[in-house]
């Protein structure tokens, strides 16, 4: 297993991702992201790499890549399944965009919400 502080940091990175998929974060999306965290145990170092990879505005695409990697190696995470929630409260927040926009942003928002499903549901498939 992987360095435990190192997920929390890639949670907030993906976040991060998404949140920009559309090229900016939206108001309704920091809302959720700051209203679900406060009451999250590891609210403050999540929320503490969002705000990070907000500043430095770092790719997208080497920020995902790093998520899964760090994902990868820190290995299977109960953790997870509050991640994949907070993306899909988060996912629907947001508004304010055009439909060709927003079909890519659905899509690219599902695929990454599937793949943390499918990895969830096959930690969980082993630990039972």
């Amino acid at each position: 297993m992987g360095n435990p502080e190192k997920i929390y940091e890639a949670f907030g990175e993906l976040l991060y991702v998404v949140a920009m998929a559309d090229g900016e974060i939206q108001d309704s999306e920091l809302k959720v992201i700051k209203e679900e965290l406060a009451d999250y145990k590891f609210g403050e170092q999540v929320l503490w790499s969002f705000n990070y990879e907000k500043e430095k505005k770092n790719p997208l695409e080497d920020t995902y890549k790093k998520v899964i990697t760090c994902c990868e190696a820190h290995g299977p995470e109960k953790e997870y399944q509050y991640l994949i929630e907070l993306l899909e409260k988060m996912s629907k927040a947001s508004a304010g965009m055009d439909d060709n926009e927003a079909k890519a942003i659905s899509s690219f928002r599902a695929d990454l919400i599937k793949k943390f499903r499918e990895a969830t549901d096959r930690i969980n498939t082993r630990r039972n």
